[in-house]
């Protein structure tokens, strides 16, 4: 992925006037400017649209879509937890909260089903099959994801080991190539994450990285690349996708190891049963 940051700071002194309108806007405000549609960024600007479309095509992007995307990707990582609240301000200030962010999760959902590839996700669940030990990684908002893998795949494999603090690396002394290592990160991306995952790749152990992209700082290290988008949602980045596909794996490591895992569930409601441990009451 190209700094387009970079890229227009190189460019501005050989852009036409209205041009270097856009290319100022950007670099003053690129927080906000990353999320605006073409029309609105010319409007802001007082160019046409056509000029930011012929803007975007001087940059070498083959539109506005693709300029726009590689502007969002570079800006998520760099944006700060204030930063992220003015940006969802305005996306969201001229419609419905609800219904955008509903739409926005769909949105995200569809294109996730398109990034992952159907032979790359039976991999990665076939290492998980097979590993001797999997742990599974996820630091600061990444640990939501973390905690809803490890509290049912504990149920399925007899050991799994849950990571959600900066001292990764040390707990991953005992890695080695009959393990799994499922690390999960988004913008900002964790500088933890991508130690573990190298230190781990080291080890040979199998790693699987889950996170918004391929360009992602710690995929250079992953056999397994599940790509499930997420964006900024005012404070909080949406979380909608990355726990579909953590649902959809955990489907499919059941269903791998129906038998193992039948065995440990009804041994497990005999224990919930005997310990009351869910509330009896009928419909």
């Amino acid at each position: 992925m190209k700094d387009i940051i970079a890229e227009l700071q190189n460019k501005l002194p050989s852009l036409s006037k209205g041009q270097r309108r856009i290319a100022q806007y950007i670099l003053d405000t690129y927080d906000k400017a990353a999320f605006m549609t073409a029309s609105a960024l010319g409007r802001e600007v007082q160019v046409s649209e056509s000029t930011v479309v012929r803007f975007s095509a001087e940059l070498g992007f083959s539109g506005y879509p693709e300029m726009q995307k590689t502007l969002q990707s570079v800006v998520l990582t760099r944006l700060t937890n204030v930063q992220r609240i003015e940006v969802s301000d305005c996306r969201v200030r001229q419609s419905d909260i609800l219904t955008q962010t509903l739409s926005d999760d769909a949105e995200r959902l569809r294109k996730t089903r398109e990034q992952i590839q159907n032979e790359t996700f039976d991999a990665a669940v076939q290492a998980l099959s097979r590993a001797k030990r999997i742990y599974i990684m996820g630091i600061r908002s990444s640990s939501a994801v973390a905690l809803f893998l490890n509290y049912y795949l504990q149920y399925i494999f007899d050991d799994v080991k849950l990571i959600t603090d900066a001292e990764t690396v040390e707990k991953l002394v005992r890695v080695t190539e009959r393990d799994v290592l499922l690390a999960i990160s988004y913008p900002r991306y964790s500088k933890a994450v991508v130690q573990a995952v190298a230190y781990a790749k080291r080890k040979g152990a199998v790693t699987i990285a889950m996170t918004d992209c391929g360009t992602s700082p710690f995929t250079e290290y992953a056999d397994y690349l599940l790509t499930a988008g997420s964006d900024v949602i005012s404070v909080a980045n949406s979380l909608v996708a990355p726990m579909s596909v953590a649902n959809a794996l955990i489907a499919a490591v059941t269903a791998q190891r129906k038998a193992e895992t039948t065995e440990i569930l009804d041994k497990l409601e005999d224990i919930w049963d005997a310990y009351h441990v869910y509330e009896n009451y009928e419909y």
